[in-house]
């Protein structure tokens, strides 16, 4: 078996550096009990929106030992609060610890901006794997673990569709209802406000999906989703066969449609046969030997949620439409070469709708 390696962290961008004397009189005050002295901090370079660090104190001159934190703060110069809310993020982990539990322990919220320039907040490191597309090919699971990560990866989507959103004080997070109408019609106008060059079939992606929107899956079926369920923000335990530690990166989580958010999963889920560009852009090691397809993924999730599936092609297809515009759009410099990879979606998406299917889409 392989053995797969913890998660690096790295040093700190040019540009996004924290002011490590304010920091540290701030947690200071906050944990003294902790005895935060001597931090350090490195950053995880991942993600395409809120900046991740990793904070160390080193212990005080009375030997206290060492302590690790994760500190999620907005994008530096960014203007738009809703989208990166530090608040609702940290409210959603509070109220997810103690009842779905796959997420890390939060510690503290900071909303003065004398303190980092935005507000932050600080939650526990979870230790463990995670996995990217760039792993080295020494670090990448072999068949058997990736069958076992895969299913453990399905086994969590269903867990967290499955959370009493209300009943962990959540039941306000966002309006369900109508959700998925909201979603199509949002993002068409986003896309159309956008001004870039025309792709014809995203368009017309767009406006079958303004037409064939499913129905209302109502009170009783709506769910708590992450909006960003993907390798890569799962940390699996470091044993042989790891099994799912933590689920991390809760900024866009809302109330809605869970088929909306299994959409979203297969959209990322890249398999054998897709476009070599949507391959080489892949976040997530989906093609690896023990994967399932996007089609057995599904049936997968069918199976331990207990959900009707419905016309999978629209989620599947409003998945390609959304994240892909949303990446391939972004200002991060580090994604500049994800606009082709848009082209292609498009094209994905006018093939699954005419093939009323989502996989082997170029057979």
């Amino acid at each position: 078996m392989a053995a797969l390696s913890a998660d690096r962290s790295v040093a700190v961008r040019s540009g996004e550096e924290l002011d490590l004397p304010r920091l540290e009189r701030y947690l200071g005050e906050q944990l003294a009990a902790e005895s935060v002295a001597n931090l350090r901090v490195r950053q995880f370079p991942s993600g395409f929106s809120n900046l991740t660090y990793l904070i160390e104190s080193k212990g005080g001159p009375s030997g206290s030992a060492a302590r690790q934190w994760v500190l999620r703060r907005p994008p530096f110069g960014s203007k738009v609060a809703s989208a990166h809310d530090m608040s609702r993020e940290y409210r959603i982990l509070t109220g997810l610890a103690g009842s779905f539990g796959k997420v890390p322990k939060p510690i503290l919220f900071c909303d003065d901006p004398a303190v980092l320039g935005a507000p932050f907040y600080l939650m526990e490191r979870v230790e463990g794997t995670i996995l990217r597309g760039t792993m080295p090919a020494e670090e990448r699971p072999d068949l058997s673990q990736m069958g076992h990560i895969a299913r453990g990866f399905v086994a969590t989507l269903a867990e967290l569709h499955a959370v009493d959103y209300r009943g962990c004080g959540l039941g306000d997070l966002g309006k369900p209802e109508g959700y998925a109408r909201r979603q199509v019609k949002g993002w068409s106008k986003r896309y159309a406000a956008a001004g870039s060059e025309e792709l014809p079939a995203m368009e017309r992606a767009a406006r079958w999906l303004g037409e064939n929107l499913p129905p209302e899956p109502g009170a009783a079926g709506a769910a708590l989703i992450h909006n960003d369920f993907k390798y890569d923000n799962l940390v699996l335990t470091p044993e042989p066969m790891p099994t799912v530690r933590a689920v991390l990166d809760w900024e866009m989580a809302t109330l809605g449609d869970p088929l909306m958010d299994l959409g979203t999963v297969l959209a990322y889920w890249c398999e054998e046969g897709d476009p070599p560009e949507i391959l080489a852009a892949s976040l997530s090691p989906t093609t690896l030997p023990g994967n399932p397809g996007r089609a057995e993924l599904a049936e997968r999730y069918a199976k331990a949620s207990g959900r009707d599936l419905g016309d999978l092609v629209f989620y599947y297809a409003f998945g390609l439409f959304y994240y892909r515009y949303r990446r391939g759009h972004t200002q991060d410099p580090r994604f500049a070469g994800l606009g082709a990879v848009v082209r292609v979606c498009g094209q994905m998406a006018a093939q699954a709708i005419d093939r009323r299917r989502i996989d082997r889409l170029f057979d």
